[in-house]
């Protein structure tokens, strides 16, 4: 969602980087393209002009221009601004002591609300809670069948009564069954409408008033731009909630919303929700997040992703068997999956300090297309050919290459490829540096992109 301000932003502080020494004419030049920048990424543009005055501020009276690495100063009075426009040191949930946790969730339709009591429902889970969801929107049809889906995917208990009975009944007899069982959090999903109508706000108020929520979360749609904001005001005068949800922010909006809405509504933005799938829904950390716009990357959330999919026990021993050259076909398979949970090479490219300028250039040698290839060919071998892969000869590439709707260049190029990587463990085994961007581009993206060539792609590469 940030691709277009953050590279704008990042050339503008690089250049300011480039200078020994700055005046106050540099900060204004500088400050005009940071206006410009916030302004096409659809920012309120009072949120635009109070925060530009900030920087500047920052900037001149901190003892930036005398500074040693003026620039470098600019840059940190640019993060802290930021990471104070979303929301300073971020927000969480509040955990009754005495459960039921009542979360009641609210949002205009289409703004993907029911979607997003699914996601946090599978992230409590996660956390070790017990979760239900009341079915509380009667209005559209099917949304209740929806959020039934949905528990049965996450895990979590639902209580509906269907859609004729009152949405505010079902609430109050919902929390009591959730009182019974002694669920952890129950989850209220409430009717979404297609504008701030005085009818259903009134319901709204009165399910906030029988379930005495502990969290009212405002689920806001990032595509919209500027009418989410615009939405979640007219939301906070007319039914008080307490944070955001912000759904589809890995769209291709500017991100003025989530850059605007709490400086604007002052209400946080809790969760954010990155991805079509379950377990696409993020923390909003406002540091981390102004980290990985200025290109500084967010190394704390790689590390979490890291934590929450690869066992220590398992990494340790993958470790031994690179070191000691018995790391397999299948050990690789196994990693490669671990991978790809932890999202997109992408996403996972810009979690790393420094790489914002080069992920284009690295998405332009590998995707998860190329994955999807890699997995195909090693998915296509025997258990035996995955354990060792010099018995592969030519009848069995043929067989994996048919098998995984690739080529048998292809499987001749994985392979090759898997044996150097071998190597190249042996190596950092015997102390030598390797570049991981290499063993990536080498390992992942010449044997993925091969697979969408004809057998005779490399044939007529090397005549040329």
């Amino acid at each position: 969602m940030f691709d277009q301000l953050s590279e704008r932003l990042q050339g503008t502080l690089a250049e300011l980087r480039s200078r020994g020494k700055l005046s106050e004419a540099d900060i204004d030049k500088a400050m005009r393209e940071v206006r410009l920048a916030l302004l096409e990424a659809d920012v309120n543009f009072k949120v635009v002009k109070a925060f530009t005055a900030d920087v500047k501020a920052r900037a001149i009276g901190g003892g930036v221009l005398e500074a040693l690495n003026p620039g470098q100063q600019v840059v940190k009075a640019v993060n802290q601004a930021l990471t104070e426009l979303m929301g300073g040191s971020g927000a969480d949930l509040v955990i009754s002591p005495r459960a039921p946790t009542v979360i009641l969730m609210a949002g205009l339709q289409g703004s993907g609300k029911t979607t997003a009591c699914g996601k946090l429902a599978k992230t409590l889970i996660a956390d070790g809670k017990s979760v239900a969801m009341a079915a509380c929107d009667t209005q559209r049809p099917a949304a209740v069948e929806q959020l039934q889906l949905l528990g049965q995917q996450v895990g979590a208990t639902v209580y509906s009564q269907g859609t004729e009975r009152d949405p505010v009944e079902i609430a109050e007899w919902a929390l009591g069954q959730a009182r019974a069982e002694t669920q952890d959090v129950l989850i209220v999903d409430t009717a979404g409408r297609l504008h701030v109508d005085a009818d259903l706000m009134a319901q709204l108020s009165e399910i906030k008033r029988r379930t005495k929520p502990h969290n009212v979360l405002l689920v806001v749609d990032a595509m919209t731009g500027q009418d989410a904001v615009n939405v979640a005001e007219q939301f906070a005068e007319a039914a008080d909630f307490d944070a955001i949800v912000m759904t589809k922010l890995d769209g291709d909006a500017r991100g003025g919303a989530a850059l605007s809405i709490k400086a604007v509504t002052g209400k946080p933005i809790v969760y954010a929700s990155v991805g079509e799938k379950l377990d696409a829904l993020e923390r909003f950390h406002p540091d981390r997040m102004a980290g990985r716009i200025l290109g500084m990357g967010d190394v704390l959330s790689l590390i979490e992703k890291a934590e929450a999919e690869f066992d220590e026990a398992d990494a340790e021993e993958m470790q031994r068997k690179m070191m000691t050259a018995q790391f397999t076909l299948e050990d690789f398979l196994k990693q490669l999956k671990q991978v790809r949970k932890m999202g997109s090479l992408s996403s996972i490219l810009g979690m790393m300090p420094g790489m914002g300028k080069q992920i284009k250039e690295m998405q332009n040698q590998v995707d998860d297309r190329d994955l999807d290839r890699v997995e195909a060919i090693i998915l296509s071998m025997t258990p035996a050919e995955r354990f060792d892969p010099s018995i592969i000869n030519g009848t069995r590439r043929r067989r994996i290459a048919a098998g995984s709707g690739t080529t048998i260049q292809a499987v001749k190029q994985l392979l090759t490829q898997f044996e150097q990587m071998r190597k190249m463990f042996k190596q950092l085994a015997s102390g030598r540096q390797l570049d991981p961007r290499a063993l990536m581009q080498s390992q992942v993206g010449r044997a993925g992109r091969g697979g969408g060539r004809p057998s005779g792609g490399g044939r007529a590469r090397r005549r040329r």
